[in-house]
């Protein structure tokens, strides 16, 4: 793992379950992108009693989500996410600048040996990582790795790099396409380890593609 100054790898949360942060609390397992920018933006300039209820949820309903699918795809960004376990939570996203806004989202929930982790996305992916099961919370060099030993069975490659990458494969052929494009094209972030997409937005910075 490459490691950039000011990032502090060993930082471990307490727990998952209890957020000292109000705003993380209200955005923990918000599923929709969109949402969650939505309500960061009315937070902080405290005007979040203007936002109409049924955005607030953890979940849409079906019938707000049509709704918001009708004005633009991307607005539907991780609002297919699967259901939450019982007492699971999410504690890091990977976000796609995708015509959809796809999201994938990393789960922890408690275990009898401690806790447990699973990766999920919006097409019922079939994901591997390398942290299954610890005692304790990661650190967030324990977090940067099921990014970047993770996999998506059907992607071919890890999770930090995969989906540019497969991406960018899709539109090498076309002389007017520029590799810059596609630099950022994943985001990986945690309002529990802010400084997850530090480190990740600097490896981005520096790939060559």
């Amino acid at each position: 793992m490459k490691k950039y100054r000011g990032i502090r790898y060993q930082f471990r949360p307490e727990n998952y379950w209890q957020e000292e942060n109000p705003l993380g609390a209200i955005l923990r397992n918000v599923t929709g992108e969109n949402r969650r920018q939505l309500i960061t933006h009315h937070w902080e300039h405290n005007t979040l009693d203007q936002l109409d209820p049924s955005l607030l949820t953890d979940e849409l309903a079906p019938e707000v989500r049509t709704f918001l699918g009708s004005i633009h795809p991307s607005l539907l960004g991780g609002e297919f996410l699967p259901e939450y376990l019982p007492l699971e939570v999410e504690i890091a996203r990977i976000t796609l600048d995708s015509t959809t806004a796809d999201v994938v989202s990393l789960h922890a929930r408690p275990a009898p040996e401690g806790i447990a982790y699973r990766m999920v996305d919006e097409y019922n992916g079939k994901f591997t990582l390398p942290i299954r099961r610890s005692a304790r919370p990661l650190t967030l060099a324990e977090l940067i790795t099921q990014f970047e030993q993770g996999r998506l069975h059907e992607l071919g490659g890890t999770l930090d790099t995969g989906y540019t990458w497969y991406n960018l494969m899709e539109f090498l052929e076309s002389e007017s396409f520029d590799p810059e494009t596609l630099r950022y094209f994943t985001t990986i972030s945690s309002s529990i380890y802010p400084q997850l997409y530090n480190h990740f937005r600097t490896f981005y910075s520096r790939q060559k593609l």
